[in-house]
């Protein structure tokens, strides 16, 4: 599943910067599926395709280089979300991607919303990454102050192929709604907050890492709160749905916005077991280098959450043999 091209001309050696005579390399290309450009995923996706990124003619690591994986170049992809990155994955079409804790598992077992559908026996875990909450959102004088009170409203539960949506979904139903009762709009990223700031939709859904810059640029312009997802609905979702915890988007996540409770689930990165054991590996090793710290800190805001400590929390995947090999290495795992 790995692409691998011969470079040994002049010319290509000297525009990567090589002095000498030309030698052959291999040269590995490695995507990352992440979500619209908008969200979480995808910035994410970028600082960890650098971190695990060394083209050919890179300076060494020790000398204040790439401490990636040698010859190979990671790309973060725009996507629909967790659905269409796990289907592309188990497809081939993809080597890796991210998607939420609760989506994988029931794309594995093909249980829960994947229930009918083929289970997805080849996806493996690289990495639990970081806490996703789900944040709905609403114009500050809309009058919708609950899930609830989205009844006959127009709201935007994001792609279909798209986790935000399966998660939306199941949060109406814990709340007694059900799509039937809203008008639904299939909106991603900027275009649902350019439209709830033209009142073409009164709410939409998203599941993302906190702050994510569509909602950041939204709040910059128009005045706009965060809905709740508590109290008797969040229980009776997290009671009967282990990958989502109860938790909360503290004041000031977004400039002006007040806090709120809601839900959350686990942004996970994986991959098929048919990629080459050593070269998940290494990738997981270049992960986690101390050097790659750097990166994630500086890279966005939640690259500090994502740490080796954390890495296998509320994995219900199977490791791929290769981070399992690294994990134990490392004394993360027994």
């Amino acid at each position: 599943m790995i692409k691998s091209i011969k470079t040994a001309a002049v010319g290509a050696v000297l525009a990567l910067g090589l002095a000498g005579t030309a030698v052959a390399q291999d040269i590995k290309f490695f995507t990352i599926g992440t979500g619209g450009t908008a969200f979480t995923y995808y910035p994410m996706g970028g600082v960890i395709a650098n971190a695990i990124s060394k083209p050919p003619g890179s300076r060494e690591c020790d000398e204040g280089g790439s401490c990636g994986v040698e010859g190979l170049i990671a790309s973060a992809v725009s996507s629909r979300g967790s659905v269409d990155n796990v289907n592309a994955i188990i497809s081939g079409l993809r080597n890796s991607g991210f998607a939420q804790s609760d989506v994988a598992y029931w794309a594995y077992t093909g249980t829960g919303t994947m229930e009918g559908s083929p289970p997805a026996t080849d996806l493996r875990t690289i990495a639990a990454l970081f806490e996703e909450h789900i944040h709905l959102v609403a114009l500050a004088d809309s009058g919708i102050n609950s899930v609830a009170d989205l009844k006959g409203k127009r709201v935007s539960l994001d792609e279909p192929g798209s986790g935000t949506r399966v998660d939306a979904l199941l949060i109406m139903e814990a709340n007694g709604l059900s799509e039937s009762d809203l008008t639904p709009e299939a909106l991603k990223g900027n275009a649902a907050s350019e439209a709830l700031r033209n009142g073409k939709i009164d709410a939409f859904f998203v599941v993302t890492g906190y702050p994510t810059g569509a909602i950041v640029e939204l709040a910059s312009s128009a005045d706009i709160k965060l809905v709740p997802i508590d109290g008797e609905g969040a229980k009776a979702l997290t009671d009967k749905y282990g990958f989502f915890a109860q938790s909360a988007i503290p004041d000031d996540a977004y400039e002006g916005v007040a806090g709120v409770d809601t839900v959350a689930v686990g942004a996970q990165w994986f991959t098929s077991a048919k990629e080459d054991e050593e070269l998940i590996y290494n990738i997981t090793k270049a992960l986690w280098n101390e050097n790659s710290r750097k990166l994630l800190d500086v890279g966005h805001a939640k690259g500090k959450d994502v740490t080796p400590e954390t890495a296998l929390n509320g994995i219900g995947v199977p490791l791929h043999a290769g981070a399992e090999r690294f994990y134990k290495e490392a004394g993360l795992l027994d």
